[in-house]
């Protein structure tokens, strides 16, 4: 439904810890039109480039909290509200080379009313500076 607005450039940059490069960020919201629980949160993959970022490299940061992705489906309390903007950490050493990158992201929701879940996904060219 919101698909096209998961992916969010603004939040899209490498990032250190101590002088170094340790990976990169993305901003994304949810697809759907509805705040949930950090629990209802299914698979988030994320695919760089064409090639697959692997789970336990990746964090999420929402309301002010960090958990990695593996660690959302135990978490019933913190809640992602429609529109806002959660960060995705990618723990990649030397992060990103600067310019142009293709990201997608897929995201399946689990909703209690759908039986199936809920799936979105995006795809967008964004850029790095140098």
């Amino acid at each position: 439904m919101y698909d096209h607005y998961m992916i969010v450039g603004e939040e899209f940059k490498n990032v250190s810890h101590e002088g170094q490069v340790t990976g990169f960020q993305v901003g994304m919201r949810l697809p759907y039109y509805r705040g949930i629980v950090l629990s209802l949160i299914g698979n988030t993959d994320l695919i760089v480039d064409g090639e697959a970022i692997p789970r336990e490299r990746m964090s999420v940061t929402i309301s002010g909290k960090t958990l990695p992705l593996s660690a959302l489906e135990n978490e019933s309390v913190v809640k992602w509200e429609f529109g806002d903007v959660g960060v995705l950490t990618v723990d990649l050493p030397g992060g990103l080379q600067p310019g142009e990158h293709t990201l997608e992201l897929h995201q399946h929701l689990k909703i209690s009313y759908v039986p199936v879940g809920f799936s979105g996904a995006d795809k967008k060219v964004l850029s790095i500076d140098a």
